[in-house]
Order: C-alpha cells, then sequence, then structure tokens
C-alpha cells in the first residue's frame, strides 16, 4: 500500500518571542496528526496566524494578511486542494467570532490558551467554523505534544520556554491582562522536564518567558513555592545548559533573590530586559505602572552593583496620553542616565477596551512622530556606543549557526549581539572565547582566540 502523503503545516508568527514559543509548540501538537511544517503558504493544507495585539493596527495587519490567504484558498481550491485557515494568538482572543464575520475565508479562531486542542478543533472546522476562546479549567501544559528529539535539533542550540503567562498588572495600555489572562506559573518539576530534554537534544541556551516573567511563583520540586530566581538556580544545574536568560519583567518584581542571582550564576546571561515605558512619574502614574522614574533608576543602580557587566534592555512608549514636551524630557534625561544597549520604543496607540484609549489629551500623532525620532537617535547611538565599547574585548560566544558567507559560523555574544567569526561548523553548539576585532551596523566581527572549554 502506498504510503500516504504528509499534510503541510504552515505557522506566520506575529509579535512576541512567547508567540514564537507557541508556534513550535502548535507545529508539535498537529505533527502526531501527520502535519509537516512548510516555509511556503501555498503548500500548506493547514495555515495558522499566531496573532498578537499588542500594537497599533494589529487586527488591520491581520485581516490584510486574511485577504491574501483568502485568494491563494480559492486557488488551491480550483486545483482541487483542500486548505483550513486558522486565526490564533491574541488577536483571535481579542475579537472572537468577529473575525468570522469580517472574513469567510477563516475556519478555526482559538486563543493562547486553547491551542493545545488543535486537532480537535480542526477536524470540527471541516463541519462548520469554529471558535474556541475560552478559558480553560485544564492546563494547556498538560496536554502538549513534547517536541521530538530531532525536531528540537532542527530548531537550533538555543531554545524559548514558556514558564508563566499573563499578567495582573493592568497597566493602562496594555491589552495582555484580557488577552492572556490573570498570571499563571507553571510547575517547575514540568519546566525542569522540559528543560532537560532540550539539553539532551543538544540545546544550550534556554530563555525562560512570560508575559510578566519575574513574578513566577510556581510549585517548586519540595512543594514549596519557587521564585524565579530559586527556578534559575535548580535550572543552571542541568548538564549541558551553558546560558540562562528571561524576558519579559517588570521593575515591581525585580527581587533581591532575583538580584543576587546575577551575581551568583555565570550561566545567568549578563544582559535583561527590564521595561520602564517613560521617564516621567506624571506619565507612569496615568499608565499605572506602580513605580516612579527614581524607583526604575535606584533598581537598575542595585542590579548594577551584583552584576557590573550587566547591560540592559528597556521598551519606551511616547505620546501616551497627556505626555507634555516636560515629561518626553523627562524620558530623555532617565536614558541619558541609565544607558541601553538595546531598546524597543514605540509610539502611543490606543488598544481598543483598554482604560488608556478613554483618555483625554491624546497626543497629537505628527508630535508622537517627532517625539519618536528624537528618542530612537538617543536610544541608537547608546547602542552603537555600547557595540563599540567590546572592540579589543574577549567575549564567550556561542555558535549557532553557519555565517553569511562561506567559511563563517554564527551566534551570540552575551549581551545578543550577533557575532561572526571565521571558523568550522563544528563550533556550533559551543561557547567559544573570541576577540572582537570591529563592529558594523548591527553585528560584531571577531577572531577565535582558544579551543571550545564548554562545548557539551
Amino acid at each position: 500500500m502506498e504510503a500516504r502523503a504528509p499534510k503541510k503545516l504552515f505557522i506566520k508568527s506575529f509579535g512576541c518571542q512567547m508567540n514564537v514559543y507557541d508556534a513550535t509548540r502548535m507545529a508539535d501538537v498537529l505533527a502526531p496528526e501527520g502535519y509537516e511544517e512548510t516555509a511556503q503558504p501555498e503548500q500548506a493544507d493547514l495555515i495558522v496566524l499566531n496573532t498578537c495585539h499588542i500594537r497599533e493596527r494589529a487586527s488591520e495587519k491581520v485581516f490584510s494578511e486574511l485577504g491574501k490567504l483568502r485568494e491563494l484558498k480559492e486557488d488551491r481550491k480550483a486545483r482541487g486542494q483542500t486548505t483550513r485557515i486558522a486565526v490564533a494568538g491574541c488577536v483571535a482572543q481579542a475579537e472572537g467570532a468577529e473575525i468570522l464575520r469580517k472574513q469567510r475565508a477563516v475556519d478555526l479562531v482559538v486563543g493562547p490558551q486553547n491551542y493545545h486542542r488543535l486537532p480537535d478543533l480542526v477536524r470540527e472546522s471541516f463541519m462548520a467554523p469554529v471558535v474556541d476562546t475560552e478559558f480553560p479549567v485544564e492546563d494547556k501544559f498538560d496536554y502538549l505534544t513534547p517536541p521530538s528529539e530531532e525536531k528540537i535539533r532542527e530548531r537550533g542550540v538555543s531554545a524559548f520556554l514558556t514558564v508563566q503567562e499573563g499578567c495582573d498588572k493592568f497597566c493602562t495600555f496594555c491589552v495582555v491582562p484580557y488577552t492572556r489572562g490573570a498570571e499563571v506559573s507553571r510547575p517547575a518539576a514540568k519546566i525542569v522536564a522540559e528543560a532537560e530534554a532540550l539539553a539532551r537534544a543538544g540545546v544550550r541556551e534556554i530563555t525562560l518567558l512570560g508575559q510578566n516573567v519575574d513574578a513566577y511563583h510556581g510549585m517548586g520540586e519540595d512543594g514549596a513555592t519557587w521564585s524565579l530566581a530559586r527556578l534559575l538556580r535548580r535550572l543552571a544545574r542541568i548538564e549541558g545548559v551553558l546560558r540562562l536568560r528571561f524576558t519579559t519583567s517588570h521593575p515591581n518584581d525585580m527581587t533581591d533573590d532575583l538580584i543576587e542571582a546575577f551575581a551568583d550564576l555565570p550561566a545567568l546571561m549578563p544582559f535583561l530586559h527590564l521595561p520602564v515605558q517613560s521617564g516621567s512619574d506624571a506619565i507612569l502614574r496615568a499608565m499605572n505602572r506602580g513605580h516612579g522614574a527614581r524607583d526604575y533608576t535606584s533598581l537598575i543602580e542595585k542590579i548594577r552593583r551584583a552584576r557590573p557587566d550587566l547591560a540592559l534592555s528597556s521598551d519606551f512608549i511616547v505620546g501616551f496620553p497627556g505626555e507634555t514636551e516636560a515629561d518626553f524630557q523627562a524620558t530623555l534625561d532617565l536614558i541619558a542616565e541609565v544607558r541601553f544597549a538595546s531598546n524597543f520604543s514605540f509610539k502611543y496607540s490606543p488598544r481598543p477596551g483598554t482604560p488608556g484609549a478613554e483618555l483625554a489629551d491624546q497626543v497629537d500623532e505628527a508630535v508622537k512622530t517627532e517625539r519618536l525620532h528624537r528618542l530612537q537617535a538617543l536610544v541608537e547611538s547608546q547602542r552603537q556606543h555600547f557595540n563599540a565599547s567590546l572592540v579589543g574585548r574577549i567575549t564567550p560566544v556561542l555558535f549557532e549557526k553557519p555565517g553569511r558567507h562561506e567559511g563563517q559560523v554564527a551566534g551570540k555574544s552575551p549581551y545578543l549581539q550577533p557575532v561572526q567569526i571565521d571558523g568550522s561548523v563544528d563550533l556550533i553548539g559551543r561557547e567559544v572565547l573570541v576577540e572582537i576585532m570591529r563592529c558594523g551596523s548591527n553585528s560584531l566581527f571577531g577572531r577565535l582566540v582558544e579551543t571550545p572549554e564548554r562545548a557539551i
């Protein structure tokens, strides 16, 4: 009997690292159903748009994409091929059945807490369009199919691992509490088991993910509640794990034991993404951030005392309702004081259903654009200065893949900077000391200065 051809799956993810992780788990849960991933949507029997609702016009971008996919679906149908289209993630959670009303080519709408049910939902969608955006009673992680060792190896030596979901902070600009729900932390034993499986398959760097990851408070292996710091210390003991990172954090949850972990754990990389959003106390209050500008800068001083080689990244929103030129200048002053190695900065965009969208004194779009340009010019100068400061220094680099040119291999510094050297692909999966010789606009270039000592 001739073997049945595998079904093809195409997943396109928008937004944060957690969506990247979710996309891999969707592929894993669909693999036993006979789906193999493809990079070509034209080949796909099932197309999943894994959406993000954080930024401006998120829904419009999704529907624009769906319009193109409707045409693709019709073309495949004319050739006798069936195509299912699913919308997953936070836009799915926020819009629900409205997606089906606006775009009839969609077969399935599934929220971020329900993708463990994808096999059943896809089957149901052949009968009628399906919407599943309820927050389930069961823990989706208990129902997810673990990836094969071969699949983990295909994905590379760095991996994401979700440890916490949801947020209880209710910042007035943010939809996360409404689309991802309340804070929930996974049990430590399950996280450790997943990390051990990753390490056995060759993963050397694990980034712990959560909407508010430093609020982690999961049940530990000893039955006690563990903090993120306790979890990191446990993961650092796993054979093969060379590097640990975590993102995204809230300043109010940067506890003393987590700061001490930066000082004590060589595997915990000296790079921290810690969003502040604004340098104005008035705007921070309007955002419901729960801290002031001085609270943030004092916290940074404390962390840097524990880890002097720490580099920082942050998020900034310009043009939040009521932001004056003085408020904006306070943000520039904070940036100048703290000094950042990288950043993510955006113009404020009202998200439907959030308190910020209802505030008076919305800032003119032209003013927001001009302020964003000024802020980005400042942080870009800091980024370039930081990159240049590594020239002439010797730093460990974890190599991940072949380089852009023949005979090159590429990896990342402890600060997430891409690094290229002339070297063999045998270096992939190894952490090696490299002397940085020069820096480009986005990458560092160096030379190998020793044979690998941290290869597993």
